[in-house]
């Protein structure tokens, strides 16, 4: 089985750092305290698409990443369907069930979280986002977006179809050599888009309202679109990034060029953008993970708590410990 280990880049003055620990609220929060993995296939695997199974997944890696579990953030898709068990996973900071039927989906940046997957089978998919032609990106744009819902229950008439499909798409990443690298690789491509299209039409996502379905401005040469871009990259660099020329710079554009994309496709401003992936991120973290504001002041780049605290409550009308214990109070 062609599965690789996906740790990040190991420290020159320490090879065992692999993992690190979700941080204890009560602490400060370092800045890689959830490290980012980059998409490291087996050698041989053509281009950014590997495919597996959860029950050969965790034989093949039986010490990582869920003993003991550990948060992580990737660069890639993980796209797992379940066809016996139950498998839970943290997505976000927010345990999520999937049950038999049910798709599970992290996009690139998501915060995840092993549970043990021992009793879970099913066919598990990973693909980096240039594996899709841009025609067909563009039009998985609402599937593939960073505030898509995690878990899909497919319409019942496309059950079926789709678990033939992954279980079609698993057996020809595993005919590798059968027939010529482009058709093989042509092959899954094509699969993968195909299903892909057909769970974009699953009733949690076309009942559920979607920024991305509002067609954004087009970078030149062909690029993505600028917005899309923009909510990749501060989805991986909310964190340190907070302002809307900081981006403008990573995406190699003017500042008035991401705002007028912004505009266009979320009808608000890139810098409200930015603030409302940080307050879902401060939210997350208040309130599921029980973070204290210190910790999440530091997580998030602000200057100190009290700035933190005036930042949160102009959003919410609420400051982050009425906030957490609103969210800690047992419903009536």
């Amino acid at each position: 089985m062609m599965v690789d280990r996906r740790h990040p880049r190991r420290s020159e003055q320490d090879s065992s750092a692999l993992f690190v620990p979700r941080p204890d609220p009560a602490v400060r929060a370092e800045p890689e305290s959830v490290p980012l993995y980059g998409f490291q296939p087996p050698v041989g695997t053509p281009y950014g698409l590997e495919v597996t199974t959860v029950e050969d997944f965790h034989t093949d890696h039986n010490d990582w990443p869920w003993n003991p579990p550990r948060p992580g953030r990737a660069t890639f898709h993980y796209l797992i369907l379940v066809t016996e068990g139950e498998l839970r996973h943290d997505v976000d900071h927010v345990t999520r069930t999937v049950a038999p039927g049910q798709w599970l989906w992290v996009r690139p940046g998501h915060v995840q979280c092993w549970h043990d997957p021992r009793a879970v089978r099913g066919p598990f998919i990973l693909f980096e986002p240039e594996a899709l032609r841009p025609d067909i990106a563009h039009q998985l744009a609402p599937v593939t977006s960073h505030d898509a819902p995690a878990v899909l229950t497919p319409h019942s008439d496309d059950a079926p179809w789709l678990e033939q499909t992954a279980f079609q798409l698993l057996d020809e990443h595993r005919a590798l050599g059968r027939r010529p690298l482009a058709a093989h690789h042509a092959l899954r491509c094509s699969l993968l888009e195909a299903l892909l299209l057909r769970l974009a039409s699953s009733p949690d996502l076309t009942q559920a309202p979607v920024a991305a379905r509002t067609t954004p401005l087009v970078g030149t040469s062909g690029q993505r679109p600028v917005y899309e871009r923009f909510l990749d990259a501060l989805e991986l660099r909310y964190r340190e990034l907070h302002h809307v020329d900081d981006y403008a710079r990573l995406l190699g554009c003017s500042v008035r060029t991401l705002s007028r994309a912004t505009r266009a496709a979320a009808d608000t401003g890139a810098r409200q953008v930015i603030d409302q992936r940080r307050l879902l991120e401060a939210r997350r973290l208040l309130g599921h993970a029980r973070w204290t504001a210190r910790a999440v002041a530091d997580h998030l780049g602000f200057t100190d708590t009290a700035n933190f605290g005036r930042f949160f409550r102009h959003h919410t009308g609420l400051t982050p410990a009425a906030y957490a214990a609103r969210q800690a109070a047992p419903d009536p």
